[in-house]
């Protein structure tokens, strides 16, 4: 079952694939991103899947978030909490590209959720959704 406190976030997340371009894989994804220290009641960045033909060209929802973040001037470290939203009743964790970039752009201690039509969730802190990922 769902805490209560991740509902705005599966809501901010739920809301941001609404606006997802995905016209090949019909898999709207949403993100939302909170800040550290942020006394707002819901997610502060939002991010949407938004595909392209050349699927390498595709960005991710989580992606799409976090570099909104970056260009909003936001320092990297400082985001504490990524939820994703994907339909359906299944979850799935983010892949391998954005699990690197999540590494990287999100403060030490954060948690990354993921969210689906059901009230199940999972949860993962970033050395357990990339264990030994790349550093310098």
């Amino acid at each position: 079952m769902m805490p209560a406190a991740l509902q705005p976030l599966r809501a901010a997340a739920k809301a941001a694939s609404e606006k997802a371009y995905a016209p090949y894989s019909q898999f709207p994804v949403g993100a939302a991103l909170s800040l550290a220290g942020s006394d707002q009641t819901g997610p502060d960045i939002l991010g949407c899947n938004v595909e392209n033909v050349s699927f390498s060209m595709t960005v991710c929802a989580e992606r799409n978030a976090l570099a909104h973040a970056i260009a909003r001037g936001i320092a990297p470290r400082t985001l504490t909490t990524l939820g994703i939203y994907m339909p359906g009743n299944k979850l799935y964790s983010p892949c391998g590209g954005c699990r690197q970039f999540i590494a990287e752009i999100m403060a030490t201690d954060a948690r990354v959720y993921a969210f689906c039509d059901s009230d199940d969730y999972r949860e993962w802190t970033l050395s357990g959704l990339l264990p030994d990922g790349f550093d310098f």
